[in-house]
Parts: structure tokens; C-alpha cells; sequence
């Protein structure tokens, strides 16, 4: 079974262009076999693109970028937007459409969590964290986001409601100042977590 948080897919690669409008923007996306969410712009990730917080002047991390959305979308009301991702697949689809939607202010590495900008900071973590990696991953994201944001930082997390969104917001308060819940709906909840 392949999944796609593993760092090379064993499925044959397959692509779909989707064009979708988000924020006042239209945007198109290369989506590919063995990268989350194949052919559409899942749900979880819509809601958190709608409403995730940015500000002009942010750096912004795409943690599990997958093929791109939330870098991308991000990158048009922010600074600058690093987009990382252990699925090889993934870090090559996100360069493409980084292309396709003439990104010039991000940059997509390859590599597990924040293995790929050690020492680096950011106004803002952005994710839709891999659920069925397991709790020891999703863990791993929460408590270590405070090391690389700024003071008041935000990670904002999509979750769905019955799939460990009560466990994700329990382990933010236990590391995040305050954490509040920014949005929710079809199933999923969005929680931002200020350092």
C-alpha cells in the first residue's frame, strides 16, 4: 500500500489538471497519483485556504505542501512561501505548478517535517497535516511549529472534527499561547495556534 506521506509513491503516476477559484483568484493545479487528494481540491484544504490568516509582509511555511494549493494560494497575499513535502512526487508536481501559476516569491524543498528549513523561521505554518501518518506525526508538527515561528506566529491546522481534531487542539493549548478556532464545516475544523 502506498501512501502518500512516503517518500517515493509505488503507484503508477497518472495527472489531472483541476482549475479551481479561491480567494477572488483562479488558480490551476497539476494533481498526480500518489499526492494527496488526486484529481480535486479536497475539502479539508478548501476550507483552510478560505480562511487562513495572512499578512503581507509574512513568511509563510507549507508543511506537506502535496502538490501546492496552500503555498500558492498563500504566496499571492504574502511575502515570500517555503512549500516542503517528504513525497518526492509531490515536491516535483508543486515546482510545476508553482510555474503554471508564475509563483516568483516561493520555493519548494524536499525532506520529512521541518527537516528542510532547520534554523529558518516563519510568521506562519500552514497545514493539512497526513491524519493517517498517526498521532506520533501529527505530535511532532504541533510541538516543534513554536521553534520556528516568530513571537505571535501562527500554525494554522485543518483537522477533521472526528478524526483528532479535539487531540490537535488539546496538544496547541498545551504549546501555543492561545488557539482559537478560525473556522469549520464539512466535517473539518481549522484552529490557529499563536505562539
Amino acid at each position: 500500500m502506498s501512501h502518500y506521506y512516503s517518500q517515493e509513491p509505488n503507484v503508477p503516476l497518472k495527472t489531472k489538471m483541476i482549475e479551481v477559484f479561491i480567494r477572488g483568484e483562479r488558480f490551476k493545479f497539476i494533481t498526480a497519483s500518489g499526492v494527496f487528494s488526486f484529481g480535486k481540491l479536497d475539502r479539508g484544504t478548501e476550507l483552510l485556504v478560505n480562511n487562513m490568516i495572512l499578512e503581507k509582509n509574512w513568511r509563510v511555511l507549507d508543511l506537506g505542501c502535496g502538490y501546492g494549493v496552500i503555498g500558492i494560494v498563500a504566496s499571492r497575499f504574502v511575502d515570500y512561501v517555503v512549500m516542503t513535502d517528504i513525497n518526492k512526487r509531490a515536491v516535483s508536481i508543486a515546482k510545476k505548478n508553482l510555474k503554471i501559476n508564475n509563483v516568483k516569491n516561493a520555493e519548494v524543498r524536499w525532506g520529512n517535517l521541518y527537516e528542510p528549513v532547520k534554523g529558518e523561521m516563519f510568521h506562519s505554518i500552514i497545514t493539512n497535516p497526513p491524519v493517517h501518518a498517526g498521532k506520533d506525526v501529527l505530535r511532532e508538527i504541533v510541538i516543534n511549529a513554536p521553534h520556528y515561528l516568530y513571537d505571535e506566529g501562527v500554525l494554522q491546522i485543518v483537522i477533521r472534527t472526528n478524526q483528532g481534531a479535539k487531540y490537535i487542539k488539546g496538544l496547541m493549548e498545551e504549546n501555543f499561547k492561545e488557539v482559537k478556532e478560525i473556522a469549520k464545516g464539512s466535517g473539518f475544523r481549522v484552529y490557529a495556534g499563536i505562539a
